[in-house]
């Protein structure tokens, strides 16, 4: 379905789901059908962003695909909060995986499914951070590398939060976890270290490479029915707060997500065969001071005498995604030579 623009009249107002919208342009979640592939009873914590991310996707995905869809699920908390044994929260076939070779197995039952003629079954490899950018890293490159037919979707909440709250990859600097304290003469998690697992996944040119946050779920929801359209190897990374591990109110988890949109810490983007293809754009932009006073992880920086300057170098991180990627409007982004300017999806272009 193309992207149409949709105007929001309802706040203020107690309707739920896009309801009083045409049926074409409703989102999955307010389908009377939709699949609940993850339902209720699991057990995260509240106001966690990773099973908000999960059930738009998950719901998204097998809308795409019929119905016909398999989940492999490496160890995590989306693990371990949906399926305390012998309960399970999940609706769809699910598979739990070690923590590091979800796309190994998804790729195997990509296979099998090959083998038996299903093309019409669809697989799904997941998991946070620490199981994606980090222990199953070669298992993910190795997917990207044989172009399986696999749509992997991690959903980042910066750190090891299930086995509590370690540095991963994905820490972004100066975040206080338990494996970096905010002491020493550089408190937090220290700059220049870490990956970004979807720029490594558009160098291996595969298909699609997409970033969400669940500030944005009708983005979600589309990229993920995007995604769906492809064959070959695909990576969604989902920005999930966590206000465990990030020590921010429940209540904030969908302001927090936008404000890492708006401040340009987290650009959103597709690209298709390793060439950025569009962009959300920032509608206001913010100073990434008012992302980083709602989590405590970063309290350290309002109290220590180097915390101005820090704050400047996230600041610049910040600005320098902004120019790469082209987040505000009259602003290219900064590409080689000979590339495609990527198109601009705004929150109402993008149905959210």
């Amino acid at each position: 379905m193309a992207l149409q623009q949709i105007k929001f009249y309802q706040t203020g107002s107690f309707a739920v789901g896009n309801r009083l919208l045409d049926p074409d342009q409703r989102s999955v979640q307010s389908d009377t059908d939709r699949a609940n592939s993850i339902n209720s009873g699991h057990r995260a914590c509240q106001g966690c962003g990773e099973a908000l991310g999960a059930r738009y996707a998950l719901d998204a995905a097998m809308r795409a695909a019929g119905g016909q869809v398999i989940a492999v699920n490496a160890t995590g908390c989306l693990e371990v909060f949906s399926t305390p044994y012998p309960e399970s929260s999940w609706q769809i076939p699910w598979i739990h995986s070690l923590f590091g070779n979800a796309p190994a197995v998804a790729t195997g039952v990509a296979a099998a499914m090959r083998v038996k003629g299903r093309s019409d079954v669809r697989v799904i490899g997941q998991g946070g951070d620490g199981g994606t950018v980090d222990i199953g890293f070669a298992c993910l490159s190795g997917m990207f590398e044989r172009n399986d037919d696999v749509l992997y979707i991690c959903y980042d909440n910066e750190a090891y939060m299930n086995t509590g709250v370690q540095r991963s990859g994905a820490t972004p600097p100066a975040a206080r976890t338990t494996t970096t304290p905010a002491v020493g003469p550089e408190p937090g998690n220290r700059f220049g270290q870490g990956k970004s697992a979807p720029l490594i996944a558009m160098a291996h040119e595969i298909p699609y490479v997409a970033t969400a946050t669940v500030a944005g779920l009708r983005d979600l929801e589309y990229k993920v029915r995007r995604a769906m359209e492809f064959r070959g190897a695909r990576y969604l990374h989902v920005l999930v707060p966590c206000p465990l591990g990030w020590g921010s109110a429940s209540c904030d988890t969908i302001k927090i997500a936008r404000l890492a949109e708006q401040t340009g810490l987290f650009p959103v983007f597709e690209a298709e065969d390793g060439q950025v293809v569009s962009v959300s754009k920032i509608r206001k932009r913010a100073p990434v001071e008012d992302y980083l006073r709602l989590q405590s992880r970063y309290a350290h920086l309002f109290t220590s005498p180097d915390g101005e300057r820090t704050i400047a170098r996230l600041q610049a991180r910040a600005d320098r995604n902004i120019a790469r990627f082209g987040l505000l409007d009259g602003v290219p982004p900064s590409l080689p030579d000979g590339m495609p300017q990527p198109r601009s999806r705004n929150d109402d272009e993008a149905g959210r």
